[in-house]
């Protein structure tokens, strides 16, 4: 794949020393090519470009060290001479004949996105509900204006996030929509493919819009695949999930990617009365990601279940943030996240609970647990609660450690080898993260997955392959 801009373009150009300021170069390009960035998209997804552009400028990336992005560099992550395809050049590469997931009796509609492009599946068109839309998002753009224009950039908004929704908002020409209109129930879970392909080192920004109308219930799962190893793809995505009035919506996603992929992700998610929301995101190979999880409750009896699991070695490096908002009174959220570190790698968590002034009645938890297996592995974590009501249950935990040696000890001498007691002790560690999954037969491959990682094997599902075609 020959991508048609690079961001060397102007490799010359010196602002205070010999190094280009990493966001400069992004200033220049997008003022450059404008025009081209535009053409292909519909109106509504370039009526923000031009606000998003200002508060880029004002913003940057966000700063190293400050108190959000203590252990990721986001400008030294984006400084490279990537690639961009801002004219829309088609990749080689068929997802229906490269990849096939069958998780055994999940049964679901597949769909896919090709670097940062939407690619129809005509096995999986009309069979959904009539009413549902669940494709591309400048497609959605272009048939349903006013539900786009309604809820794009409402909840990411481009000046009020720490730079990098402005910088995707700026970039971004497709992604993926889910649409699920007043009190329509999607029975099967709907199951969408991120693949990065490519033969140069790429920046791919990809747009996620899921609306889940009030008393609708719909489960989408995301699983993020890279089919080529060698180049580095560099990875901005923003999700805005809406959920209304009694509405259900299960959110999981499933990371394995190649150690060259860096993943830099916002979820923003907005949650009306009566809503119940799972997000559950699951990394198990990766090579440098950042995530943040944004959740306001603006509707009482909101519940919220908010889960994730890191499983990393080698010099893997994982990072989320995490924020919930309760608004109003009455709401509950439960949010726990566990890593397993090996070797070298690098983990971060740092979450926050804000409960505002008026929201009495609310019930907050929220838990980290963290297994370092090996010495050379690094945990960084900062739970914390912010509460301005008085009448709350709210609480947080941490813990970080090794392995427990009475009990590795224990099962030793039962005759159990070691490298399996060790497997052993780590896939409980991780259990309860799985338990909380709410799709049986999900849960049930993931167990298989997180014990093949466990063991060194290549942690892809039996049925799936990501392999180029074979002409």
């Amino acid at each position: 794949m020959v991508l048609n801009w690079r961001l060397n373009w102007k490799k010359k150009v010196m602002i205070g020393s010999n190094k280009m300021k990493s966001e400069q170069q992004y200033i220049d390009f997008f003022q450059t090519y404008r025009q081209q960035i535009d053409k292909p998209c519909a109106d509504g997804l370039n009526a923000l470009r031009e606000k998003a552009f200002e508060a880029f400028k004002a913003k940057g990336f966000p700063a190293y060290g400050s108190e959000e992005y203590q252990h990721t560099n986001i400008s030294v992550l984006l400084e490279p001479d990537y690639g961009l395809n801002i004219n829309n050049v088609p990749v080689d590469v068929n997802p229906q004949d490269v990849f096939c997931c069958d998780v055994p009796n999940l049964s679901t509609r597949l769909f896919f996105v090709v670097n940062e492009r939407f690619y129809p599946n005509p096995q999986s068109e009309g069979k959904l509900p009539e009413s549902v839309f669940s494709g591309s998002l400048n497609e959605f753009a272009i048939k349903y204006p006013e539900i786009f224009l309604k809820y794009y950039g409402k909840q990411a908004t481009p000046d009020s996030d720490d730079g990098m929704t402005a910088f995707n908002t700026m970039f971004v020409q497709d992604g993926y929509v889910l649409y699920v209109p007043e009190n329509v129930i999607v029975e099967k879970p709907i199951q969408l493919i991120n693949i990065l392909r490519g033969n140069i080192d790429t920046l791919v920004n990809r747009r996620l819009l899921i609306i889940i109308e009030a008393g609708a219930q719909a489960k989408l799962l995301v699983c993020d695949h890279t089919i080529d190893e060698k180049p580095t793809f560099a990875v901005t995505q923003v999700t805005e999930i809406f959920v209304g009035e009694n509405a259900v919506f299960d959110f999981y996603e499933l990371e394995e990617s190649s150690t060259n992929t860096i993943r830099l992700a916002s979820n923003h998610t907005r949650q009306a009365a009566g809503s119940d929301v799972m997000i559950n995101g699951i990394a198990l190979t990766s090579g440098h990601t950042r995530n943040n999880y944004n959740v306001s409750l603006e509707g009482e009896h909101c519940e919220t279940h908010l889960y994730g699991m890191v499983i990393a070695d080698r010099e893997q490096h994982i990072d989320n943030y995490t924020n919930i908002e309760h608004k109003v009174p009455n709401c509950r959220s439960n949010e726990l996240f566990k890593y397993v570190l090996d070797d070298e790698a690098i983990g971060s968590f740092s979450g926050r609970i804000v409960v505002c002034k008026d929201a009495q009645k609310t019930q907050a938890y929220q838990t980290n647990r963290n297994l370092c297996v090996s010495r050379e592995s690094r945990m960084f974590a900062k739970p914390q609660l912010v509460i301005y009501a008085d009448d709350v249950k709210c609480s947080h935990g941490l813990t970080t450690g090794q392995l427990d040696e009475t009990a590795l000890f224990y099962m030793r001498s039962r005759g159990i080898p070691e490298a399996e007691a060790r497997m052993l002790l780590k896939f409980a560690f991780a259990n309860d993260v799985i338990e909380g999954i709410r799709l049986e037969p999900l849960k049930d491959r993931l167990r298989l997955l997180i014990e093949k990682r466990f063991r060194g094997e290549l942690a892809k599902c039996k049925e799936c392959r990501t392999i180029p075609k074979v002409n």
